[in-house]
């Protein structure tokens, strides 16, 4: 069954900033800020609040400022 579009507003947005410099970071946690959509720094991205994302957050938290 197909979603509809009030089952899509109702999905939590998080924010997400790079608020460090990934360099001197591993390759792996680069790869990571780039696939959140962050390239620069104080960027801000808005992604849908789902396990995957929460996990990707959880390896670079330490380079990224999550606002909910």
């Amino acid at each position: 069954m197909a979603k509809s579009k009030s089952s899509k507003s109702k999905e939590k947005l998080v924010r997400v900033t790079l608020v460090k410099s990934p360099i001197g970071y591993s390759e792996r946690q680069k790869g990571t800020i780039r696939a959140l959509g962050l390239q620069r720094l104080h960027q801000t991205v808005e992604h849908v609040d789902t396990p995957v994302f929460r996990g990707m957050v959880a390896k670079v938290d330490h380079l990224v400022q999550v606002d909910e």
